[in-house]
């Protein structure tokens, strides 16, 4: 009878044993479902960045790092899941985001009005302005206009391309803005190359013989690109990023990369590249 009754308490244990595993599989599982939104893979938040954009994503002794990298990585955290950061080619990182290699691009990819023909886009989570750089020694080149005939050196498929092209017949393209940046100071190699401001000044502190032309010819708007049929995590993800903004974690981490916070800024008056 007392070996009777010890099985039967045995078997309760057990079964409360596997109810509470069982209570904690669907506690894990039930984030994305109950906010609507698909993942790549269950529980990670998997996003891509080139990883040759320094200082926003770069492999630094094997491990990928970077302004993008830890603004994605506190995303996740926000969500309650895995921050999975995976690089892409920027030339196909759209194409990538639209056949589900990963759930989103955070990789300075600056909302336009053609980019968002593919994707849904975030508010912006960072503004920084599209500049021309010349090599330091380099006197004839002052303003936009003295571009015409120059060679121009931009990354494919960026928002600078577009702007090269009309300044310029004769363009150099790149997959890494820094490759560019050095090659201003190879003699006869570039004259002149578009990329944002904050890579450009963060080249120069790292010692490129460089300097910027005049003022930023516009303010971009770079923002987390997500696929069109994944509305939610869209939503999800501007949630996200609010929350960052309001609890300084955002904060910290710009002023970590940059020194300043790169949202605040003034964009009275300023044209917005869309």
């Amino acid at each position: 009878m007392k070996k009777f009754i010890l099985m039967i308490v045995l078997l309760a244990v057990s079964v409360l044993v596997l109810a509470a595993c069982g209570t904690d599989d669907e506690k894990a599982s039930e984030g994305t479902e109950d906010q609507g939104y698909k993942l790549v893979n269950e529980g990670k938040f998997t996003f891509a960045a080139s990883g040759l954009y320094k200082p926003f994503s770069f492999e630094e002794d094997g491990t990928l790092t970077g302004f993008d990298i830890e603004i994605g990585n506190a995303l996740a955290e926000k969500m309650g899941l895995e921050a999975n950061p995976v690089t892409n080619p920027f030339e196909t990182i759209l194409q990538g985001l639209v056949g589900n290699k990963f759930d989103a691009i955070i990789g300075s990819m600056a909302y336009t009005k053609e980019r968002a023909k593919q994707a849904d886009f975030t508010e912006p989570y960072y503004y920084s302005g599209g500049m021309i750089f010349v090599a330091k020694n380099n006197n004839e080149i002052t303003s936009p206009e003295d571009l015409n005939g120059k060679k121009i050196g931009v990354v494919a498929q960026s928002t600078y391309e577009e702007p090269a092209k009309e300044l310029s017949d004769d363009i150099q393209y790149y997959s890494s803005d820094v490759v560019a940046l050095k090659d201003l100071t190879v003699k006869d190699r570039l004259d002149a190359v578009i990329t944002a401001d904050i890579v450009g000044y963060e080249a120069i502190e790292n010692g490129f013989e460089i300097k910027e032309v005049d003022k930023p010819m516009w303010v971009e708007q770079p923002s987390v690109a997500v696929n069109k049929e994944n509305p939610e995590l869209t939503k999800a993800l501007d949630e996200a990023l609010q929350k960052m903004i309001d609890d300084g974690t955002y904060e910290e981490i710009s002023n970590k990369w940059f020194g300043r916070n790169l949202l605040d800024i003034d964009l009275e008056g300023v044209e917005l590249l869309e």
